[in-house]
Parts: structure tokens; C-alpha cells; sequence
């Protein structure tokens, strides 16, 4: 009878573990989807020299169906004006160069929060994406 005590105590515990592998891969299974939708909408920055404001509303939209999440709680910014590729060397390096900066709020990251006295809001973070590129749009 002891026994069944012992296992009616420990089960829910070592049940946590199998279900946060299973939070851990969802959440870098949508951290990796993330990183390749950033890279893809980067490169075509790149190309166009800039972050146009649909690549921006393509980006927050795709981010929020996919995450389930609002498009308002996606943060994204980014270089919005036209950088042109240089060909002289300068020091400090300003013109050319576009920057970005994507903020996306991951819901759950500990199974059985509440199990271990975690709040709701302390269960949650903030995943960042920031990076510079160099614009390849020629002035011309």
C-alpha cells in the first residue's frame, strides 16, 4: 500500500520532466521557424536596401498566425529609409548599413509552472532577434 502512495506522489512529478521535453522542442521547433523567416525578409532587405513597411506587416502576420499570437504583442524595428551599398571605405561604417530588431513574446517556458509555485507572468519570456546587414542597392 505504501507503494501506491509513494507512486501516486512521484508520478505527477516525473511527468513534469517527459512534458517539459516536449515544451522544450515545440518552443525550438518555433524559434527555428522564426530565425528563418527573420533571415529570409533580411535578405530581401538586403536587396531593396531597406525594411518597406509590407515586408514589415508580412513578417508581424506570418509571426502571429504561425505563433498563435497577436500581431500588436510582435515588436519589429527596423531601418526604414533607403541605405545605399558604398564602395569607398570609411571609418566609422554608418551609411550602408541597415539594422533590425525583432521581439517576440514566448508564451510557456516551464511545463507545470504552477506545480512549483511559477506565476503565469514569470512563466514567460521574450525571445530577440537583432542583427545589421549591409545594403546591397546601389545609388544609382
Amino acid at each position: 500500500m505504501k507503494q501506491l502512495i509513494v507512486l501516486a506522489g512521484v508520478l505527477p512529478l516525473l511527468l513534469v520532466f517527459m512534458m517539459q521535453y516536449t515544451l522544450d522542442q515545440r518552443n525550438n521547433a518555433q524559434i527555428s521557424w522564426l530565425q528563418d523567416q527573420v533571415y529570409t525578409v533580411k535578405e530581401q532587405a538586403k536587396q531593396e536596401g531597406y525594411f518597406t513597411p509590407e515586408m514589415v506587416d508580412d513578417l508581424r502576420m506570418a509571426i502571429s498566425e504561425r505563433l498563435e499570437i497577436e500581431p500588436q504583442e510582435v515588436q519589429i524595428s527596423a531601418t526604414g529609409t533607403p541605405q545605399y551599398r558604398t564602395n569607398e571605405f570609411e571609418e566609422t561604417q554608418r551609411r550602408g548599413i541597415i539594422r533590425y530588431r525583432i521581439e517576440v513574446p514566448m508564451k510557456q517556458l516551464m511545463a507545470g509552472g504552477s506545480l512549483f509555485g511559477i506565476s503565469k507572468e514569470a512563466n514567460q519570456g521574450t525571445y530577440v532577434i537583432e542583427g545589421i546587414t549591409a545594403s546591397e542597392r546601389l545609388p544609382f
